[in-house]
């Protein structure tokens, strides 16, 4: 018996051993209060509890799958990954379905979003092509790689979704910032958005989109209307005060106020139902998460690792800040979900792939560096 024991622990410690296992501890926790707070806003159901149970049983497998690889095997299958993941961005524009656009393609057992996929081989791309580089980058570098941003950006403007848009372009951005990108850089960047956001206005940006930053300035100007969503989240927020109504007893969601309560507004009933102390736990969870990430890729050995684990850390960050302070009011809505907390597959999927790569980071450091 105590050999069957030992084999078994030898076994499982063999299929565990790439796995970082302070990450998976903070990111079972994350997904446990995720399938709560799904429950719970799901008034009761099961439905959606399995389902997002499911995608993330899917996202583990792909993170596990991708903590097992080396990280310079992954390095070698970047550009073809890249590539391979582009060519959705093109078929969705042709038979994507969406509110607002053409945002997902159906593939009848659910709906599959190509522009989360670039959340992960963005930052690839841009790591590959900078490791064969002098740094920090030089004019020619930031160029060729703002290009490699540039692509997958407007393909996904063109959907349209501006939320996702500005996310892949982050991940990319934050390579380049990590491989040492001067400051310089970072001040033209914004005032050419600055400079352009009078073009933007008058000639891109859809009624809805307009509608949206109109909201955010003055969301009482509308209040049954396009101020409906985030007064619904400001009131979700606010009532639940230190220690929250408790578990499935928000009205918010419960009564149909709070609108996408289960998907881009569950931060929203995370916060009536636990209050001020359940915001603080997830957040430290999350910052847990991104320190880690950032730790692994301080220790990383090559500049296609280190880049890459620190910007996939740093994005979780942004999604993090962006659908907070969306549900808050303190940003406009952009249709970003909260990172692990919200319903939806592709997203958890991704999420957790590119945390697989962190982890193979850290599992397979090379003897030298290259």
């Amino acid at each position: 018996m105590n050999f069957i024991l030992r084999w078994l622990a030898d076994v499982v410690a063999r299929i565990v051993r790439t796995l970082d296992a302070p990450l998976c501890i903070a990111l079972l926790a994350l997904m446990a209060i995720s399938l709560m707070v799904q429950f719970s806003a799901g008034n009761g159901s099961l439905r959606p509890v399995l389902a997002q149970g499911a995608r993330f049983a899917i996202g583990a497998a792909a993170m596990w799958g991708l903590s097992r690889l080396p990280a310079m095997r992954l390095r070698g299958w970047t550009p073809a990954i890249y590539a391979a993941s582009l060519l959705p961005l093109f078929l969705v524009l042709l038979i994507g379905t969406g509110k607002h656009g053409r945002h997902w393609i159906d593939l009848k057992l659910f709906y599959f979003q190509p522009s989360e996929l670039l959340k992960l081989s963005l930052p690839m791309m841009v790591a590959w092509y900078l490791h064969r580089e002098p740094l920090p980058p030089r004019v020619r570098t930031v160029l060729i790689a703002g290009a490699m941003i540039a692509v997958p950006t407007g393909l996904i403007l063109l959907q349209p979704d501006f939320g996702t848009a500005m996310l892949v372009a982050v991940s990319g951005v934050f390579v380049l910032f990590l491989a040492g990108l001067q400051w310089w850089w970072m001040g033209a960047a914004i005032a050419g958005v600055a400079a352009a956001a009078p073009v933007a206005w008058f000639w891109w940006l859809k009624p809805y989109q307009k509608d949206r930053i109109l909201t955010f300035l003055n969301p009482e100007s509308d209040p049954l209307g396009t101020g409906w969503n985030i007064i619904q989240s400001k009131i979700a927020v606010g009532s639940g005060s230190w220690f929250g109504k408790g578990w499935g007893q928000g009205t918010q969601s419960r009564l149909d106020y709070l609108p996408e309560h289960t998907t881009d507004f569950i931060f929203a009933v995370l916060s009536e139902e636990f209050g001020w102390v359940g915001v603080v736990v997830v957040l430290s969870l999350y910052l847990f998460v991104i320190g880690r990430c950032l730790w692994i890729a301080s220790e990383a050995r090559d500049t296609y690792s280190r880049v890459l684990a620190g910007a996939l850390g740093l994005s979780m960050f942004v999604y993090v800040i962006v659908n907070g302070g969306m549900v808050s009011g303190l940003l406009p809505v952009v249709g970003v979900p909260m990172p692990l907390l919200s319903y939806g597959g592709t997203s958890a999927v991704s999420l957790l792939a590119g945390l697989g790569v962190v982890m193979a980071v850290r599992a397979h450091k090379p003897m030298h560096v290259r």
